[in-house]
C-alpha cells in the first residue's frame, strides 16, 4: 500500500494494489504543473485508490482531452493524473509519498521535449 499527502496536509490518500510502473513524464504539461523538468508517477488500480482525508480540497483539471490533473486547492501541491480512457488506473505523485518512493522508474516518456538543464543518467 501507498499513502501519501499534500504540503499543507490536507489532503491525505492511500493506494493499495502493486504500482504497474513508475515513471517520469518529461512532457511540456508535466512540466508547467509540477513547475519541474518532469512529472514523476506511480501508476496504481484506480479501485485501490481512496481519499482519506480532504476529499472537499481536491480539484481535478482537464489539461487535455482525455487527461486530469488532481491537485490540493489550498496548497497546490500535484496529487494525481488520470486518463478517462483508461478509467481502471491512476497514476499519483511520487514526491507526495510517505514513506518516499523506493522502488524503480521503469519508464521515461516524452523524452523528446526533456529540458536540456536536466542532469543526465
Amino acid at each position: 500500500m501507498l499513502r501519501g499527502s499534500c504540503l499543507c496536509g490536507g489532503v491525505a490518500y492511500r493506494a493499495d494494489g502493486p504500482v504497474h510502473h513508475a515513471s517520469h513524464c518529461y512532457c511540456t504539461m508535466c512540466q508547467k504543473q509540477h513547475g519541474a523538468g518532469a512529472g514523476s508517477y506511480a501508476n496504481v488500480p484506480a479501485a485501490g485508490y481512496a481519499v482519506e482525508r480532504g476529499q472537499e480540497l481536491v480539484v481535478e483539471y482537464a489539461s487535455s482531452e482525455d487527461g486530469r490533473r488532481g491537485f490540493c486547492r489550498v496548497c497546490g501541491s500535484t496529487l494525481t493524473w488520470r486518463s478517462t480512457a483508461s478509467p481502471d488506473t491512476i497514476a499519483v505523485t511520487l514526491g507526495t509519498l510517505e514513506p518516499p518512493y523506493d522502488g524503480p522508474v521503469e519508464r521515461e516518456l516524452y523524452t523528446e521535449t526533456k529540458p536540456a538543464w536536466l542532469p543526465v543518467r
